[in-house]
């Protein structure tokens, strides 16, 4: 395969560029930002790319969000993404649009050469791969319950048990307008918007209990 490697830690990318090399593959650039990797695949058009997701200037997302750019371009553009961490939303987008092979893995969690370099070829011939740690890991986050503080779990907890405001102010000892406050955080944060079909209260405690 023609495949382009996108990562900042020049000992990991010299070692991939090894490995693919050895196992017969064609590494056609080898570069270090997000930037540099959209013009390497637009001009290689290559098999397969494998991304890192914090790269330079900021080490933040600038990995994914070219990966984004390349499959808005091209939705059937094959990608691998190699990082130590879960890019959030970012990461949701980009594994759940487009038609191409997609992948994600986490670096530590990569234990056999053969079965990496197996990866390579499904994601490259259309398929996913995407580690189950990932998923659960985006799954978390997309429920928002990452989000609240630990006052806010309580309350939610004791909303759960179908205690009503008044209930929850007197278990914590806070006020009725304390309590009011922690719920319209709670419904922001797990996206309980002004939809009058659903009914807020039963949603966070379902999203409560499914976790």
């Amino acid at each position: 395969m023609r495949i382009v490697i996108a990562e900042d830690a020049t000992l990991l990318r010299e070692g991939l560029v090894r490995l693919l090399i050895t196992a017969g593959h064609d590494v056609v650039a080898a570069v270090d930002n997000g930037d540099a990797l959209v013009e390497a695949v637009c001009c290689h058009q290559p098999d397969l790319s494998i991304v890192d997701v914090r790269m330079p200037p900021t080490h933040t997302d600038e990995g994914i969000r070219a990966a984004q750019q390349l499959r808005r371009r091209n939705p059937a553009e094959p990608i691998l993404v190699l990082s130590q961490i879960v890019s959030g939303r970012a990461a949701a987008d980009l594994i759940t649009t487009g038609k191409g092979g997609i992948g994600y893995l986490l670096k530590d969690r990569v234990g056999e050469v053969d079965e990496f370099l197996g990866t390579l070829e499904t994601v490259a011939t259309g398929g996913e791969v995407i580690d189950p740690e990932v998923v659960r890991k985006l799954l978390r986050r997309r429920s928002g319950l990452d989000e609240l503080t630990s006052r806010e779990l309580e309350v939610l907890a004791l909303m759960a048990e179908g205690r009503t405001n008044a209930a929850i102010a007197a278990e914590l000892v806070i006020t009725d307008a304390a309590v009011s406050k922690h719920i319209n955080r709670i419904f922001a944060k797990l996206g309980l918007g002004a939809d009058i079909t659903t009914h807020k209260r039963v949603q966070a405690v379902l999203t409560y209990l499914r976790r």
